[in-house]
């Protein structure tokens, strides 16, 4: 029997498996495809990620330096916002070989990580969590002490185990054009309802576009006037649910989940690459399997992390349906150089930031 079954190996299982192996625990890790593919999500992250990578990953998969973003409350050729700092704020990155690579450290720490495995079935019991896969070789069957849910959005494993979904899924699409770019300013388009478009330049890989928007919001047609706007041909569309807002439990008797299943993501943004491994850091290091009690640790850990990030990241979701004037006169005010950290909405009241804006122009 494992100490732990983690069902879904993209960066916030990758991570958890890994430290957990590390830990000295007996660790299973199941993907239902190929790690990393389909591309699932944006790979526009902060610079933070590289903490979390092995040797040489940051030569190998950045794509471009991002230095600021251009906001702009109308569509393609209205008036842009700029927002940067004289050090890089993000970087673009291989999205799928980032999966492939944090897989790979999982492995390398002794984790046995499977792909091509989809679990069908968890029953949780008393004193085990018993899980139904079918893999390449027909069903099998796992044991494990505790069970981690990193299987995105529409987890199976929060289903299985009876446990509230977030408070909302947004619909987000991306594509890709081919044409080279390596401007270091992201676009970001306040056109889309209570959410935004973007538009990220990613190197000799081309550049990405995308769009995301709630139920019920014509999703197709806004991103289609998006790229129209730009005069661009895409290709390679994708398209998947965003959750945003983590109910108030995310663990049970011997299960807990983890990234996009827990709704580890920023409101503002919907990404959830950092939010989510940084989760599944605090879940390494304070769930014992042997000891179903310590799950609340990792309940109130990752809650005290990030909380007050997400709460104040409701509120600048908020911002971008406020009427536009209103949305014009804030980002003449505020744009400019700033001190803020794309991951933290917090740090907008930090010394750094404070002192960016306030000093002279």
């Amino acid at each position: 029997m494992y100490d732990f079954a983690v069902v879904g190996v993209g960066p916030a299982g990758a991570r958890f498996a890994r430290r957990a192996a590390q830990a000295g625990y007996d660790v299973i890790a199941l993907e239902q495809g190929t790690i990393g593919d389909p591309l699932a999500c944006s790979g526009h992250v902060s610079t933070d990620v590289w903490q979390f990578t092995g040797e040489g990953a940051r030569e190998a998969l950045r794509q471009n330096e991002v230095y600021g973003a251009r906001f702009h409350v109308g569509g393609p050729g209205s008036r842009a916002y700029p927002f940067y700092k004289e050090e890089a704020v993000s970087n673009v990155i291989d999205r799928v070989e980032l999966d492939r690579h944090l897989a790979d450290l999982a492995r390398e720490a002794g984790a046995d990580v499977r792909d091509r495995h989809t679990v069908t079935a968890v029953d949780e019991r008393s004193d085990r969590v018993e899980l139904t896969a079918t893999g390449p070789d027909g069903t099998e069957r796992f044991e494990a002490e505790m069970v981690a849910g990193c299987d995105g959005p529409r987890s199976r494993v929060r289903s299985e185990l009876g446990l509230p979904e977030p408070e909302e899924f947004l619909h987000g699409v991306l594509a890709f054009a081919d044409e080279p770019d390596h401007d270091d300013f992201v676009d970001v388009h306040l056109t889309a309802p209570t959410f935004f478009a973007w538009r990220i330049p990613r190197g000799d890989a081309g550049v990405e576009y995308g769009l995301a928007a709630p139920p019920g919001v014509h999703v197709g047609k806004h991103f289609d006037d998006l790229v129209d706007g730009y005069e661009v041909d895409v290709s390679h569309r994708c398209s998947g649910a965003i959750p945003v807002g983590p109910s108030n439990r995310v663990t049970s008797r011997r299960g807990f989940l983890l990234g996009d299943a827990a709704a580890q993501t920023k409101p503002f943004t919907g990404g959830g690459i950092l939010y989510g491994m940084t989760c599944a850091d605090h879940a390494a290091r304070e769930i014992d399997p042997g000891r179903p009690g310590t799950l609340s640790a990792y309940e109130r850990a990752w809650r005290e992390d990030i909380v007050r990030d997400q709460a104040l990241g409701r509120l600048i979701r908020r911002a971008y349906s406020l009427p536009e004037p209103i949305q014009r006169v804030g980002l003449r005010a505020l744009s400019g150089e700033i001190g803020v950290h794309m991951d933290r909405p917090t740090s907008l009241f930090s010394r750094e930031h404070l002192r960016t804006v306030l000093s002279p122009r």
